[in-house]
C-alpha cells in the first residue's frame, strides 16, 4: 500500500467534510496514519507513528478548537456505509464491537450495548469509531526469522511475542506468517502449511472470508472463529505445519495448543505486555510459560519505531527471564 493507499478503501465511507479534510492531510501523515478517531461532538484525531494531531478543514489542525466535529447523525451515516446499509446483516461481527473494512482495514464501535440473557445482542447508538488502518510491511520479520526457524532442523520454535498495544507484534506476526508459508529456495528454506485463527481479523485483514493481507501462498485462514476452536479445527482439516494466532491465554487455549503440539505442528503466538509481572496475570498464559512451552520469546517494543526487537529469548534464558523477573507489582 502506498502512503495514501487506505483512502481507496475508508475515504468513501466518510462525511464529505471529513473526506476533503483527509484529503488535504500532508504525505507523512497520511504514510503514518494508524487510526482515525471520530466521536460525537469531539474533535477529529488522527493517530500516527510520531503521535496524535487533529484534524480540520484544511488536514492537520493547530488545537481542538480548530478541528472538525462529528455529529452523531453522521457517525449513523458512517456506520451504514460500513455496513452497506444493512445493518442486520453485519449484526454478529457488530456486537462484537469492530467490522472488518475492505483492504485489511477494520473499524472499532462505542455505543449503547442492548442485552439479552446477560449478553451483549446488538449494538445501536454508536457514539464513537476508531478506524485502525492496516499496513502490511513486508520484510518486517526477517531480522527474527533466523532465531525462529532453525535451518538445521527445518523446523520453527514454539515462540510467544510480547509487547504493548500498537508496538507491532500483529504487523511482526503477519511477517512471520508469510515467510514461513512461502519458503525461501535460494536460502534452501522450504514453504510450510500454516494455518492462521484470525479471531478479530487483525493478522489477514479479511473481508468476506478473503485475506486482503499477504499471509503466504501455504497459509489457510479462519476467519472470525474463537482460537481454541479454530486451531482444533485447522488441525483436523487442514493439517498445519505452523499455527499462528494472537493473543492466547484462555484456558481452553491452552488445551488446544497441547493438542497442536502431539500433532507436530509449531505454535506462534502473541501476548500484551512488556515483562512476567504483566503476563502472570493470564493464567492460560502464565501455564504455559512455566512448563516451558515456549522455545522462544521476543519482546518487542516502539523505541526505534513498531516492531523494534528488544530482546530474543532462547532456551533455558526462556525460564530464566520467566522465573528472576521481578513481579512485585503483581496484584
Amino acid at each position: 500500500m502506498g502512503e495514501r493507499g487506505w483512502q481507496k478503501h475508508i475515504v468513501p465511507l466518510l462525511p464529505p467534510r471529513i473526506r476533503t479534510a483527509l484529503a488535504a492531510l500532508p504525505p507523512e501523515v497520511a504514510r503514518e496514519l494508524e487510526e482515525i478517531r471520530l466521536r460525537a461532538g469531539q474533535p477529529l484525531l488522527l493517530q500516527t507513528g510520531r503521535g496524535e494531531f487533529f484534524s480540520g478543514e484544511r488536514g492537520v489542525a493547530g488545537s481542538a478548537a480548530e478541528a472538525l466535529r462529528l455529529t452523531a447523525a453522521e457517525l449513523q451515516q458512517v456506520l451504514l456505509a460500513m455496513t452497506e446499509f444493512s445493518l442486520y446483516a453485519r449484526d454478529e461481527e457488530l456486537k462484537r464491537g469492530y467490522l472488518a473494512l475492505p483492504g485489511g482495514h477494520r473499524a472499532g464501535f462505542a455505543g449503547r450495548t442492548v442485552l439479552e440473557d446477560g449478553r451483549v445482542k446488538l449494538l445501536r447508538d454508536i457514539n464513537a469509531v476508531n478506524i485502525r488502518i492496516a499496513r502490511q510491511i513486508k520484510g518486517a520479520a526477517l531480522q527474527l526469522l533466523p532465531h525462529v526457524y532453525c535451518r538445521q532442523k527445518k523446523r520453527v520454535y514454539h515462540t510467544l511475542l510480547v509487547s504493548p498495544p500498537q508496538a507491532g507484534k500483529t504487523t511482526m506476526l503477519r511477517d512471520l506468517a508469510r515467510l514461513l508459508s512461502d519458503g525461501d529456495a535460494r536460502e534452501g528454506r522450504p514453504g510450510l502449511k500454516v494455518g492462521i485463527v484470525d479471531e478479530r481479523s487483525e493478522i489477514a485483514g479479511c473481508f468476506r472470508g478473503e485475506p486482503q493481507l499477504d499471509v503466504g501462498m501455504r497459509t489457510d485462514v479462519l476467519d472470525g472463529c474463537p482460537k481454541a476452536e479454530g486451531m482444533m479445527m485447522l488441525i483436523r482439516s487442514m493439517s498445519p505445519q505452523v499455527l499462528v494466532a494472537d493473543e492466547l491465554g484462555r484456558p481452553e487455549d491452552v488445551r488446544a495448543v497441547e493438542e497442536a503440539v502431539t500433532t507436530g505442528a509449531s505454535v506462534i503466538t502473541t501476548a500484551h505486555g512488556e515483562n512476567p509481572a504483566e503476563l502472570i496475570k493470564r493464567p492460560g498464559l502464565a501455564y504455559l510459560l512455566e512448563n516451558a512451552f515456549f522455545e522462544r520469546v521476543v519482546v518487542l517494543s516502539r523505541r526505534h519505531g513498531p516492531g523494534t526487537i528488544e530482546a530474543v529469548y532462547a532456551g533455558e534464558a526462556v525460564r530464566k527471564w520467566w522465573r528472576t523477573e521481578d513481579r512485585s507489582n503483581v496484584g
